[in-house]
C-alpha cells in the first residue's frame, strides 16, 4: 500500500483541501511553492505511463478538478503550475499518479 492510498483511508494524516467519490487533494508537506496541493486519484495507477484509454475520463477529471482546486485558491489571477512526474527521473517518489498544483509566487523555468 502506498502512502498515498494510506492517506486516502485516513491511516495518515493530511491536511484535505478537497474530496470527491473520484480523488483526494491535499497539502503537500515538503512545499515547493505558497500553494503546493497534490490531486490524486482514488484508483490507485502508479504513474501516467501505466493509465489506459479506461482511465481517460478519471484522468479528465483530475486536471478539472486542478483547475478548479487551483481556482479556489486564487490561482486562476496570476498564475500556476500543473505538474505529473513520471518514474524516477522525471523526479516521481511516490509511485501513485499525482499531480501537484504550484502557485503563490513566480515560478521559474526551467523548473529543475
Amino acid at each position: 500500500m502506498t502512502l498515498f492510498e494510506k492517506i486516502i483511508s485516513r491511516e495518515i494524516p493530511a491536511e484535505i483541501v478537497d474530496e470527491d467519490d473520484l480523488c483526494l487533494a491535499f497539502r503537500d508537506i515538503n512545499p515547493q511553492a505558497p500553494v503546493h496541493i497534490l490531486v490524486i486519484p482514488k484508483k490507485p495507477i502508479p504513474r501516467i505511463a501505466e493509465s489506459g484509454t479506461e482511465d481517460q475520463s478519471l484522468l479528465g477529471h483530475l486536471l478539472l478538478k486542478a483547475s478548479g482546486i487551483a481556482a479556489s485558491h486564487g490561482l486562476d489571477k496570476s498564475g500556476y503550475r500543473v505538474v505529473i512526474n513520471n518514474g524516477a527521473d522525471g523526479g516521481e517518489s511516490v509511485p501513485h499518479l499525482h499531480i501537484h498544483i504550484l502557485g503563490g509566487r513566480p515560478l521559474q523555468w526551467p523548473p529543475g
